[in-house]
């Protein structure tokens, strides 16, 4: 083996260690999510990302679809399912009548407060766990120094 296919190795062997560590996340998220907030994940990754946003910024669809990691199709569809359900609106930006900008509601942040412990709390179970897995304890402990 070459030094370059040793990097190339060590470079996918990188990637599948944070592909597993983010599937052990996201599935457990996932699951808390739904039974107690019936809320996805890519759907509080929405509600979170409003929310975050300066009191009279909105963001625009484009901006939603890069903070959620959906293709401009799903992220429509996302946000029709959310509006349906109250949890956030869109409206046209007055500017740039093509604009369309999203908003959170009274409601979806009500959802989101409820939710944000229940995403923290697994969050955190789920890094413990996958701090005891060889494979993913650096990757977990990189993870807990950050939020420190």
């Amino acid at each position: 083996m070459t030094k370059n296919d040793d990097a190339v190795e060590v470079r996918a062997q990188g990637w599948r260690r944070l592909a597993a560590l983010h599937g052990l996340i996201e599935s457990a998220l996932e699951k808390e999510l739904q039974a107690a907030h019936r809320l996805s994940v890519v759907e509080y990754t929405v509600l979170d990302a409003l929310n975050r946003q300066d009191d009279g910024w909105h963001m625009r669809m484009q901006q939603l679809s890069r903070a959620a990691a959906l293709s401009s199709s799903a992220t429509t569809r996302l946000v029709g399912r959310l509006e349906d359900r109250g949890l956030l609106a869109r409206f046209l930006c007055v500017d740039d009548r093509r604009g369309i900008y999203t908003e959170l509601t009274p409601a979806g942040q009500r959802l989101l407060e409820d939710a944000r412990p229940t995403h923290d709390r697994v969050l955190a179970e789920s890094l413990a766990r996958a701090a005891e897995v060889p494979e993913l304890e650096s990757l977990a402990a990189s993870l807990e120094r950050q939020r420190a």
